[in-house]
C-alpha cells in the first residue's frame, strides 16, 4: 500500500479535524559564482550538484562582500553549503586558513563533520584537514587537532572551556581563523543562548588578540526573527543579512492534525493520544512507509517502541538523550540504510542529524511551537517526494486549542527566539573569563558595557581579590579557573548510570534531575521495548543497578513539591513575583498497565530532597477556595501562559500552596525572565484562562480546561474572572 492509499483509508475519520495539502515547489537555481575555485566547484559536480539553488548563492555573494549571514530557510534545503563552499573555497586558496564549526552538541558535530571531510577529501591538491575536538577527543589527538586541522568542529561547552582559557595553544589556528559557522542557531535561545552569546564574544576578543576578524555565517530553523536572534547571539559590528528565500525544491506535503475521540462525554476524557499515534504509525509502517515518530518525553518514546512491537513492528527502534552513544549510531545507520522502518524519538532528532530520507512523520503531542511542529515536520520529505505529517494531539488544552484553531499553527509565522546576554547575571561571570584569557585594557569595552562601565566593573572584581590593577591593565589573579564555574546549560551534575546487575553491563544513562523520576528502587526502566526493575540506587555513587523483568506495566513517579518566598520584586492586588526556594521529592510511583493504562498499584519511596532558588510569579484566591477549584485554575493559567509567554509548558512548572495561592515558577535555576513577564501579562493570562474554561465543550471539567479527574469548571471559571478583576482586565482583554 502507497502513502496515497494509507492517507486514503482515514479519510473517513472523524478524528482527522484538519487536512492541509503543501504544494509541491519547484527548484530555483543559480549560476555558480566566478570567483569559485574550480577545485571546489568539480568536487561539487562530483556529487552530482550541477546548479547551486538560489539561497545558496546569495549567501555566498553576502559572504564575498564581507557580510555576515544567516541561512534560515527550511529543513533539508542546502543550507550547509551555504558555509562548506566559501570555507573550502577559502581553504583551498590559502593553507593558513582555518575555519571553526560550532554546533549544539557532541553527536550533531560527530555526525556533520563527515559531510565536511568527504568535500574536503574530494578537492585536488590540496590536503585540508578535519577535525573534531569535544570531550572525547583523546589526549593525544589534541595538539595535532590544533596544528594540523584546518576545520575544527566542536560545542559551546568546549569552546567556552576547552578552548579559549587556552588559545595561547591554538595561536595558530585563531591567527588564520576566516569563517565562524554557528549551526542550529535557533537552538542558542533563552539562557542557553545568552550564555552562548557571551562566549563569541570572548572568541572574538581573543581571535582579534592574535590577529584575525572572522566572518560568521549561521544555519537556523526557520523562525519568526533569525536576524534578531542571530545579532544577539553573534554580535558583530553590523547586523547580518538573512537568507530566508529557500529555492530548494520540495514535495507535496500533506499535513494532518489527529484529535482522539472521546470515549467519555460526560467527564472529557478523550482516547489516549499515544495510543492513537501508535495506531498511525503502525499503519504507515505496515505499508513500508519510512516513518519518524517524535513523542514529548524519554518515558513516552519507550512506551510507543513496545506498543510498536507488540503490535507487530518488531523492527521499532528508539531514540533519545540516555542512549549510549554505540546504540544511538546505530539507530542513525538503520534510519539511513533503510533498515528500521519506524523510529520514535525526542527532539533529539529535530537537528540536523544525516538520517536519510523519510516518507512520513508523526508529532504525538503538540511539540510545544509552532517552530518545533514545522522543525520536525520537515524531516519528512527530504528527497523532494510526497510525503505526510500527522499532528496526534492530546487533551492538554495547548493541543485542543490547535485541535479547535489550526490556524494558529498554519496561519501564524513561528515564534520568536530571545536571548538576554547583557542580564548582569550572565555577564559578569563571562567579564571574569575574559579577564582570565586575557588582560582588560584601560579603554575596552565588552559587550554593551563602554569603557567607563566595564573599568566599574572590573574595579569592582578587583576589590573582590580576583583581579590586579597596573598601569590601567586588568589582569587575572584569582586562584579558581573561571570557566569551571560558568555552566552553559544551567547547573551540572554527574549523570546516573544504568548497570544491568546480571552482566555488569552499563545499559543507559540517565541526568541527574531525571533520576529521581525513573531509577528510584522498584522503577521499571524502559529500554526500546525491553523492561528492567530498579533493584538499588546509589545515589552517591550515581548508580542504578537494574535486572531484566519482563513486566506488564511501568512506573510513573509521583513527586511533592514546596515553594517558600524569599524576596518578593513586584507586588500588585492579588498577585506578585520574586525570588523563591523550590524543594521537591519523589514519594511514590504508581503502576500503569500496558495498553489500558489502569492504574495497578502503588508503591512508596524514599529518596533525598531535591532544591533550588529560581523566581516565580504567584496569585492570591480569596479565603474559603476550595483547594480543587484553585487547582483546576492553576492548570489552565500555566498552558496559557506557556502560550502567551511562548515556551514549552514544560519551561514552568505549578504548584497550589495552602490551597489558594498559586505559583508558577521558572524550572531554571536562578530564572529565565518568564515569570517577570507572566506578572506584567497577569490580566491577559487570567482572561484567557477564563475564555479556555468557558468555551470548553465538557460538562463540568475535563483535561482540556482544568485538568483530568476535576470538576467545578464554573467555580474555576469564576474564580479565574475573579483574577482577570483584581489584575485590571477588562471585556476586552478577553476578547483578544
Amino acid at each position: 500500500m502507497s502513502l496515497a492509499r494509507v492517507i486514503a483509508s482515514w479519510s473517513a475519520k472523524r478524528e482527522i479535524v484538519e487536512r492541509r495539502v503543501l504544494p509541491a515547489r519547484a527548484a530555483r537555481h543559480a549560476d555558480w559564482p566566478d570567483w569559485l575555485d574550480g577545485r571546489v566547484r568539480a568536487t561539487l559536480a562530483a556529487r552530482g550538484i550541477e546548479r547551486p539553488f538560489s539561497h545558496q548563492a546569495e549567501a555566498w555573494a553576502a559572504l564575498r562582500a564581507g557580510r555576515d549571514v544567516v541561512v534560515a530557510t527550511p529543513t533539508a534545503s542546502g543550507k550547509s553549503l551555504c558555509y562548506h563552499v566559501p570555507v573550502l573555497d577559502a581553504l583551498a586558496r590559502d593553507p593558513a586558513a582555518r575555519a571553526l564549526y560550532l554546533y549544539p552538541t557532541k553527536a550533531l558535530a560527530r555526525d556533520q563533520i563527515e559531510d565536511v571531510r568527504a568535500l574536503a577529501g574530494g578537492i585536488a591538491d590540496a590536503r585540508i584537514g578535519v577535525a573534531v575536538f569535544d570531550g572525547d577527543t583523546p589526549a593525544d589527538e589534541r595538539r595535532a587537532v590544533r596544528g594540523r586541522a584546518h576545520i575544527v568542529a566542536t560545542n559551546p561547552d568546549m569552546l567556552h572551556s576547552g578552548i579559549l582559557p587556552h588559545h595561547d595553544r591554538w595561536a595558530g589556528f585563531l591567527a588564520g581563523l576566516r569563517y565562524l559557522v554557528v549551526d542550529e542557531l535557533h537552538t542558542y535561545r533563552g539562557v542557553f543562548g545568552s550564555q552562548v552569546a557571551n562566549v563569541l564574544r570572548r572568541l572574538r576578543r581573543v581571535a582579534g588578540f592574535h590577529g584575525a576578524a572572522p566572518r560568521l555565517v549561521a544555519a537556523s530553523a526557520t523562525i519568526a526573527n533569525p536576524g534578531e536572534l542571530a545579532a544577539g547571539v553573534l554580535g558583530g559590528a553590523q547586523p547580518p543579512l538573512v537568507v530566508s528565500e529557500s529555492g530548494a525544491p520540495s514535495g507535496e506535503r500533506v499535513f494532518l492534525v489527529y484529535n482522539p475521540p472521546v470515549v467519555d462525554s460526560a467527564l472529557g476524557v478523550r482516547a489516549s493520544y499515544l495510543k492513537c499515534a501508535e495506531r498511525v504509525a503502525r499503519d504507515l509502517a505496515a505499508a513500508g512507509v519510512k516513518t519518524l515518530v517524535f513523542a514529548r518525553t524519554r518515558q513516552a518514546v519507550e512506551i510507543l517502541v513496545r506498543y510498536l512491537r507488540d503490535h507487530g513492528a518488531a523492527h521499532a527502534r528508539g531514540y533519545r538523550a540516555g542512549y549510549l552513544p554505540d546504540r544511538r549510531r546505530e539507530v542513525e545507520r538503520s534510519l539511513r540504510a533503510g533498515e528500521a522502518p519506524c523510529v520514535v524519538a525526542t527532539s533529539a532528532l529535530e537537528l540536523g542529524i544525516d538520517i536519510g530520507g523519510l516518507d512520513a512523520v508523526v508529532i504525538a503531542g503538540w511539540p510545544g511551537s509552532r517552530a518545533a511542529t514545522w522543525q520536525r515536520a520537515g524531516r519528512a520529505g527530504r528527497r523532494g517526494a510526497p510525503s505526510a505529517v500527522v499532528l496526534v494531539v492530546s487533551s492538554e488544552p495547548l493541543d485542543q486549542y490547535v485541535a479547535a484553531e489550526p490556524e494558529y499553527l498554519f496561519g501564524r509565522s513561528p515564534e520568536h527566539a530571545r536571548v538576554d546576554p547583557d542580564n548582569l547575571a550572565i555577564l559578569l561571570p563571562h567579564i571574569k573569563c575574559a579577564a582570565f584569557e586575557l588582560p582588560f585594557a584601560q579603554e575596552e569595552s565588552f559587550g554593551p558595557l563602554g569603557a567607563d562601565a566595564l573599568r566599574a566593573a572590573l574595579a569592582l572584581l578587583a576589590e573582590r581579590g580576583v583581579l590586579h590593577e597596573d598601569r590601567g591593565r586588568f589582569h587575572w589573579i584569582g586562584e579558581s579557573y573561571p570557566a569551571s564555574q560558568v555552566a552553559l546549560r544551567g547547573p551540572l551534575d554527574q549523570n546516573f548510570v544504568v548497570i544491568e546487575r546480571a552482566t555488569g553491563t552499563v545499559i543507559a544513562e540517565v541526568d541527574r534531575p531525571d533520576a529521581p523520576l525513573y531509577l528510584h528502587p522498584s522503577a521499571i526502566y524502559q529500554l526500546e521495548g525491553r523492561t528492567f526493575q530498579v533493584a538499588r540506587l546509589d545515589w552517591e555513587a550515581r548508580k542504578a543497578y537494574v535486572d531484566a523483568v519482563d513486566s506488564d506495566h511501568y512506573t510513573d513517579a509521583i513527586d511533592y513539591r514546596k515553594v517558600r518566598v524569599l524576596e518578593v520584586l513586584g507586588e500588585a492586588a492579588a498577585a506578585a513575583w520574586g525570588e523563591v526556594h523550590v524543594s521537591w521529592k519523589v514519594v511514590g510511583f504508581k503502576k500503569i498497565k500496558y495498553h489500558t493504562h489502569e492504574n495497578i498499584g502503588y508503591g512508596e519511596v524514599a529518596l533525598p530532597e531535591q532544591e533550588m532558588q529560581t523566581r516565580a510569579a504567584w496569585f492570591e484566591a480569596q479565603e474559603g477556595t476550595p483547594p480543587d477549584v484553585a487547582l483546576g485554575a492553576a492548570y489552565a493559567l500555566h498552558h496559557v501562559a506557556a502560550l502567551l509567554l511562548m515556551c514549552d509548558p514544560h519551561d514552568l512548572a505549578r504548584v497550589v500552596e495552602d490551597g489558594r495561592r498559586i505559583y508558577l515558577y521558572d524550572k531554571y535555576p536562578g530564572g529565565t525572565g518568564l515569570c517577570e513577564r507572566l506578572f506584567e501579562e497577569r490580566a491577559q493570562v487570567a482572561a484567557r484562562a477564563r475564555a479556555l474554561v468557558a468555551a470548553c465543550a465538557c460538562v463540568d471539567g475535563c483535561p482540556s480546561c482544568i485538568g483530568a479527574g476535576r470538576r467545578g469548571k464554573l467555580a474555576v471559571a469564576e474564580l479565574l474572572a475573579a483574577f482577570e478583576q483584581a489584575f485590571g482586565g477588562t471585556a476586552s482583554a478577553l476578547a483578544s
